[in-house]
Formats: C-alpha cells, structure tokens, sequence
C-alpha cells in the first residue's frame, strides 16, 4: 500500500480465492444431513458481458472446455449462456446431482479461465443449486469480489419473496464448511438465476 493510500484510508482489493469454491461439496453434506436440501446438479456463473473478441474467444473456449468434459450419461449437455434482465451473461454448468465436486470443478476452472483471460472484474457470482423434498430451492451463492458465500431461498410460488429465515438458518448451518459473507445487504437475490 502506498502512503497516499494510507492517509485516504483506501485498501487494495484483496484478490479472490477461488479455491473456497472446493468447500461445497462440504456444505452440500452438511445441507443433506441437516436440512434435507439435496444438489440438483446445476450451477451457474454470472459475469458482465463486455464486447470484443477477446471475450467472444474467451466464451467459446470456455464452452469448449466443459462441453468436451460433458459426461456421457448427461447425454453430453453443452454448456448454456443466456443473459439477463439487466444485461449480465450466466453460464449454467450441469453434472448429476451426486457429483457436486464435478461442478465444483466446471464453476472453478470457468472462474479460473475468466480471471486468467483478464476478465475478472467481470465476474460477480457463482452459485450451485439444491432443493429439499418439499420442492424448496436454495442456493449457495460465492461473491468473486468478497470471497464468500450467502445462501439465497426464494420462496415457492412467490414472486420474488425469499425466505429469510431458511436463510439464516442455512447460514447458522454452513457456518463451519464456509466462509459466510457477514453484511446480510450483500446477500444480494438472484432471482431467476440459471442453476437455481
């Protein structure tokens, strides 16, 4: 840090730890066993689009890497890219739901290859999905920029409600496996998300 950064009071952001996504496959064994939220075996990543070639190459080569990995009994799902409402670009990542470490590893080396491609101020989340019997959805969401998770519960049939205490609850719960981001105005909603 500088000394003109020190008298202002500004930090250099501290650079992301991509490897706290490998927790998940963690906290998934504690969901199941404490909640009854099983993984449905999709996950997304959410990035700003920004235009060029760079990023379009970026974007197929991405799709390239996880299409060539997609498992046989998964009929060889490709990857998916939509976009949303307010312009961001999600990439939905698919596995069977017994093999959260497989998505772990398809969300990490997607992150991993924006990040290293120069892309990473971009990249805003990644999530996994998981539903218990009741039909609920939950997702344990990452924010790149934090290095943390949160865990986001819509509620079923409401349109756009999410269920803050099955929140705070998984949060309660997760507390050992994961870094849990403490400013719950960070726990930002994803309605919609691809993954969830």
């Amino acid at each position: 840090m500088r000394l003109l950064d020190a008298i202002l009071g500004r930090s250099k952001p501290v650079r992301p730890d991509l490897d706290r996504l490998f927790g998940l496959p963690g906290a998934a064994v504690s969901l199941e066993a404490g909640a009854g939220f099983t993984p449905t075996g999709r996950g997304s990543v959410c990035f700003a689009s920004v235009e060029g070639g760079a990023f379009s190459q970026l974007q197929r080569d991405v799709r390239e890497l996880l299409d060539a990995d997609a498992d046989a009994d998964r009929g060889g799902v490709p990857v998916e890219f939509s976009q949303d409402a307010y312009g961001y670009t999600w990439l939905l990542a698919r596995q069977r739901p017994d093999d959260v470490a497989s998505l772990v590893n398809d969300l990490h080396a997607v992150n991993s290859l924006l990040q290293d491609g120069g892309f990473g101020p971009q990249l805003l989340c990644s999530l996994i999905g998981f539903q218990d019997p009741e039909g609920r959805s939950l997702a344990l969401v990452y924010l790149y920029k934090r290095g943390t998770f949160y865990p986001f519960a819509p509620l079923p049939g409401a349109t756009e409600k999410r269920d803050n205490a099955l929140e705070l609850q998984m949060r309660a719960l997760l507390g050992d496996d994961l870094r849990i981001e403490e400013d719950l105005s960070r726990w930002f909603p994803v309605w919609g998300a691809p993954g969830l």
